[in-house]
């Protein structure tokens, strides 16, 4: 198999390479970016240009596309200016990569989010559930790459992930490590419940979906139950060795946020069993690993 990759740059962008570079197959990476500086084949391409992603991907020719390109910077989503290139990316920029890979009768892999729900509740979030209801900017442009995707194409994974973290990039744990070195005590909010997701483990699975046609909507996060990111911090600090006190406060609290966060982030990963799939390792293993090999 022949395999498109976008988003290298990124975190789970960059770990999908890696994971089709280790099993030897052909992978050409894609992102904004003049270069990279990973060694693998890489195009720069503009996702929100529609004829230079007809031309980039129909000149690979490719067996599968896995989109991880994205504007994920939620709050900044907000702002006025900056909403029509939101959309421009996550869902003009997502069309214009399912009507190449319609033409082309590849398969596409589609990244989304839990923001695509309200973020309401306890129940986890099933993949098939159709009850969308975003409640900011990039949750609805999320949902709308999801409707372009399963509007075009056949051969599609839609599969939705939460609380990211991998080593080529910014996140969560990268932060709170930063915070806990410079001040005694940090503030984190206890009322948002959901699961991590390591790109590294993540990449290993979208593969696996890749080698099968056992095409639709899936949930991956790592297993290990349901936490907060209070609960994360904690967990966070022991690893690392820190003595940082975290103090547990709500959504209100906290405050700050521009964007309208979900309380409840849970997503039911069943259905990978179901189809075949190994789910994810615990999210503790994965903490663990990730400091380990980002050198934290």
């Amino acid at each position: 198999m022949k395999f498109f990759v976008t988003g290298v740059g990124g975190q789970l962008g960059y770990d999908v390479m890696n994971e089709l570079k280790k099993r030897g197959y052909e992978a050409i990476g894609s992102d904004i970016l003049d270069s990279v500086p990973q060694d693998f084949q890489y195009k720069k391409l503009d996702i929100t240009d529609k004829s230079a992603v007809e031309q980039v991907i129909t000149e690979v020719k490719p067996d599968a596309v896995v989109h991880c390109a994205a504007w994920t910077a939620v709050d900044a989503a907000e702002d006025e200016e900056n909403i029509p290139k939101v959309r421009a990316i996550n869902v003009d920029g997502t069309r214009n990569i399912a009507e190449v890979c319609k033409a082309l009768d590849c398969k596409m892999i589609y990244i989304s989010t839990d923001y695509v729900f309200d973020g309401q509740g306890e129940e986890a979030w099933k993949p098939d559930c159709k009850d969308y209801a975003p409640q900011n900017v990039y949750g609805q442009s999320k949902l709308d790459g999801e409707l372009a995707v399963s509007e075009i194409l056949d051969k599609y994974f839609i599969v939705r992930i939460a609380w990211v973290f991998g080593k080529n990039g910014k996140n969560f744990i990268k932060t709170m490590l930063n915070v806990g070195k410079k001040y005694p005590e940090v503030r984190v909010v206890n009322d948002q419940i959901g699961t991590p997701t390591y790109t590294f483990d993540l990449a290993r699975l979208l593969v696996d979906m890749a080698e099968t046609e056992k095409y639709g909507y899936y949930h991956a996060t790592n297993e290990g139950g349901f936490i907060s990111w209070y609960d994360f911090t904690c967990e966070i600090f022991r690893q690392a060795g820190y003595d940082t006190k975290v103090t547990p406060v709500t959504t209100a609290e906290y405050g700050l946020s521009k964007a309208a966060r979900p309380f409840n982030s849970r997503l039911d990963k069943t259905k990978l069993a179901e189809n075949g799939f190994t789910p994810l390792p615990t999210w503790k293993d994965a903490l663990a690993r990730f400091l380990k090999e980002a050198d934290l």
